[in-house]
């Protein structure tokens, strides 16, 4: 039963929600006080956010989402970032690194994770994909810097459709796919420029957007297409954002940073559970080990 409790709160269920469906479905009377008790895994998540980790990760993925938050000072709802650390492993194990939240990120925030993640024991990270989190370029290579820092290409072509009416989208996306689908830097910079030159005059943001992120975009080029794959696709962190956000999706807010991190740590223990390998991980790995070297292979 503390199981099915458990899953039942993971899926995003109120207290109320899990009397209610227990009594129903079974006929059995739950006290709030026992619920309670079950889904009290705190203790659990520290041991969980403090454990050892690998010492070398080939690609880490950052990404953040916002959940609200009820602070307890002024007992306003505050909307805050979670932010989540998924490695994927040498054997192309998906394994979520840690969670934290926080109200604001910058340089000085993001210095303190990658330390806190050095001081659990990982030494090296091949790639990171980030997704425009200020300050994490200075905080990644402070602490890591032999990491290659490549923005998401997925939400940069996002981003880059928010400013497209629904008729011009396929269009547009398909524009940039000759930019990020490119053989070579100087091709993909070719095409960057043919994409101006057609879309500046009704999308101006567009073209300048890449422009910004190009330094962290350009280390993709490099990648052979194996490697392209996994750090495009970002397949990982979409399925589990998916699950998280199904789980809190429900939580109009949260009374608490604990209340929230429990919610989500039980959804990430979901999500690992379901599955952890990385679709056709055998020829990145040994593109991996023909970039990399000994640093994939230490």
């Amino acid at each position: 039963m503390d199981d099915k409790i458990i899953g039942l709160y993971a899926a995003g269920l109120t207290v109320r929600d899990i009397q209610a469906h227990l009594l129903d479905l079974y006929g059995l009377k739950v006290s709030p006080d026992l619920i309670s008790r079950v889904t009290d895994v705190l203790g659990e998540v520290r041991e969980w956010q403090s454990r050892a980790l690998d010492q070398m990760y080939p690609i880490v993925i950052f990404d953040a989402l916002r959940v609200k938050i009820r602070d307890a000072d002024s007992r306003t709802v505050k909307n805050k970032a979670v932010y989540i650390a998924l490695g994927v492993a040498r054997d192309g194990l998906r394994e979520v690194l840690g969670l934290w939240i926080a109200e604001n990120e910058g340089a000085k925030f993001w210095l303190s994770v990658m330390n806190e993640l050095k001081n659990r024991g990982l030494q090296d990270i091949l790639i990171a994909v980030v997704d425009g989190l200020k300050g994490f370029p200075e905080a990644i290579t402070a602490a890591f810097p032999d990491a290659m820092v490549q923005t998401c290409i997925v939400h940069l072509v996002r981003h880059s459709l928010n400013f497209c009416s629904w008729k011009d989208r396929k269009a547009v996306a398909a524009d940039l796919r000759r930019i990020y689908s490119a053989p070579t830097a100087d091709m993909a910079a070719v095409e960057l420029d043919a994409f101006e030159e057609k879309w500046a005059g009704k999308y101006a943001s567009i073209a300048p957007a890449w422009r910004r992120a190009w330094a962290e975009v350009v280390p993709f080029f490099a990648f052979d297409p194996a490697i392209r794959k996994v750090v495009y696709t970002t397949n990982a962190i979409e399925s589990l954002n998916r699950v998280i956000r199904k789980s809190i999706k429900t939580r109009g807010s949260f009374p608490t940073d604990d209340a929230a991190t429990k919610l989500i740590y039980l959804a990430i223990r979901s999500f690992e559970k379901d599955g952890r390998n990385v679709r056709e991980w055998f020829a990145a790995r040994n593109q991996f080990a023909i970039m990399f070297g000994e640093r994939f292979a230490a």
